[in-house]
C-alpha cells in the first residue's frame, strides 16, 4: 500500500486522514487475515454485515465475557450487565426496553437541551473538556439528574470510561472501580423518585413492559447509555468541530445546517472506527474459514465508504447491535454545534490545534494550545 497510509487498521483510527487507506480496503472485498495485528479484517460492507449476522461471531470470547483487567471490581460487574456487551437472550429483553424507551425522546427537543447546555457551559478556553461534557450532561439530565448534580456525573464518568480503554494503568483502573460504584449508587437514588417524563421514567416502565426485571442490569446499562455518550457523541462533536473548520470561512455562517454537517461526518469521519467480533465455533463466512478463538477487526470507518453499502452508516453498529441511541447521538451533537457557533470566538476555528486521544477504535481529537495537527 502507499507509504502515506497507516501501518495497519489500528494506527488508521488515530492517522491524520486514513481514508485512502479505508478506502481501499473496502474496495479489495473479502475477509483477509492480518499477520501482523493476528486478526482477521472485514472492511467492505457486505463483509461486516456478514460477520455481525452470523451467530457464530460474539461480541466478546466465551473465555473472558469481562476484560481480565476490571473483572471482579465494580467496573467490571457494570461492563458484564452492558446489553452491547452480550449476545443471545441476555441481550433481547434489555435492548428492546432502552431502544424504546430511547425512541420515545423527541429528537428535537433533545437538540435544544443539549443547545441550551452547550452554551451554558461553554469556555472559550476549555473546548476539549466542553465537547465531552456537553452530551454526557445532556444525557445525565434527560435522565433526571438535577443541574446541580451534573459536574460530579460527568467527573464520574470521565473516570468510569477508563476501564473501557486497554491502555488504562492500575491507578485508572482503581479510579474506574471506584467511579462506578458512585454512579451506580447515583442511579440507585434517582430511581428511589425518577421524575414523571423524565427518560429514567421511561427506562423504568419500558423494561416493566418486558419483563426485565434485574436491578443490577438496569443501573448498569443506565451507566452505560452514559458512557456510550461520554466518548462516542463527544467524537462526534469533535470531528465534526473539525469538519467546520476545514470549511471555507466564506460558507460558515449562523445559518449553517448543523444536523447535515454532523449526519455526514456520523458517516465519513466517524467517532466509532472499528469494533471486533470473537469466533466463538469454527464456521465459515463468505468462503472463508474462521476458527473458535479466532478475533475479526470490522473496520466500521471504511464500510461507511464502501459505494455498496447503499449509504447505511455503520459507526453505529448495525442489525441486533444496532446503537438505539444513534438519533439521540446527532441531535446532542447538532445541538452541541449550535451553541459552538453562536458562543465560539471568531477566530477559534483558525487557530485550532489538536492531537487524537490514544485509542485502538475511537477517533477523538483532543484540543489545546500544546499540541498541532496529527502527523500523517
Amino acid at each position: 500500500m502507499n507509504a502515506t497510509y497507516p501501518q495497519d487498521a489500528l494506527a488508521a483510527v488515530t492517522h491524520a486522514d486514513p481514508y485512502p487507506y479505508y478506502d481501499a480496503l473496502a474496495a479489495a472485498q473479502g475477509l483477509r487475515f492480518d499477520a501482523g495485528l493476528g486478526l482477521w479484517i472485514a472492511a467492505g460492507a457486505a463483509d461486516v454485515v456478514a460477520v455481525m449476522r452470523h451467530p457464530d461471531c460474539r461480541v466478546r470470547p466465551l473465555t473472558e465475557p469481562v476484560p481480565a483487567a476490571i473483572a471482579g471490581g465494580a467496573a467490571g460487574q457494570v461492563f458484564g450487565a452492558l446489553v452491547r456487551m452480550n449476545d443471545g437472550e441476555r441481550h433481547a429483553q434489555p435492548k428492546l426496553a432502552l431502544q424504546r424507551a430511547l425512541a420515545g425522546v423527541d429528537a428535537q427537543a433533545a437538540r435544544l437541551h443539549a443547545r441550551r447546555i452547550g452554551g451554558r457551559l461553554w469556555r472559550d478556553d476549555g473546548l476539549a473538556s466542553w465537547m465531552v461534557e456537553v452530551p454526557v450532561s445532556a444525557m445525565a439530565s434527560l435522565l433526571g439528574f438535577a443541574d446541580s448534580q451534573l459536574p460530579a456525573v460527568a467527573a464520574w464518568m470521565g473516570e468510569f470510561v477508563a476501564c473501557l480503554s486497554p491502555y488504562s494503568d492500575a491507578w485508572q483502573i482503581g479510579r474506574a472501580h471506584a467511579a462506578a460504584l458512585s454512579l451506580l449508587a447515583g442511579f440507585k437514588e434517582l430511581m428511589r423518585g425518577a421524575a414523571s417524563g423524565s427518560l429514567l421514567s421511561q427506562v423504568i416502565a419500558e423494561a416493566e413492559a418486558v419483563g426485565w426485571s434485574e436491578s443490577h442490569g438496569l443501573l448498569a446499562n443506565l451507566v452505560g447509555l452514559l458512557s456510550q455518550t461520554y466518548e462516542a457523541t463527544a467524537g462526534l462533536i469533535g470531528n465534526s468541530v473539525l469538519a467546520l473548520a476545514r470549511q471555507p470561512e466564506e460558507e460558515r455562517s449562523g445559518a449553517e445546517d448543523a444536523a447535515v454537517l454532523v449526519r455526514a461526518v456520523s458517516r465519513f469521519d466517524s467517532p466509532i472506527q472499528n469494533t471486533r467480533r470473537f469466533v466463538a465455533r469454527a464456521c465459515e463466512i463468505g468462503g472463508v474459514p474462521l476458527l473458535a478463538g479466532q478475533t475479526v477487526l470490522l473496520v466500521l470507518a471504511a464500510a461507511n465508504r464502501d459505494p455498496r453499502g447503499e449509504g447505511r452508516e455503520f459507526g453505529f453498529g448495525h442489525g441486533a447491535h444496532a446503537c438505539p441511541g444513534q438519533a439521540l447521538a446527532c441531535a446532542f451533537a447538532t445541538g452541541a454545534m449550535e451553541a459552538l457557533m453562536t458562543k465560539a470566538p471568531p477566530d477559534l476555528l483558525r487557530t485550532l490545534n489538536w492531537s487524537y486521544r490514544r485509542s485502538p477504535n475511537a477517533r477523538v481529537p483532543v484540543f489545546g494550545r500544546e499540541v498541532g495537527p496529527p502527523a500523517g
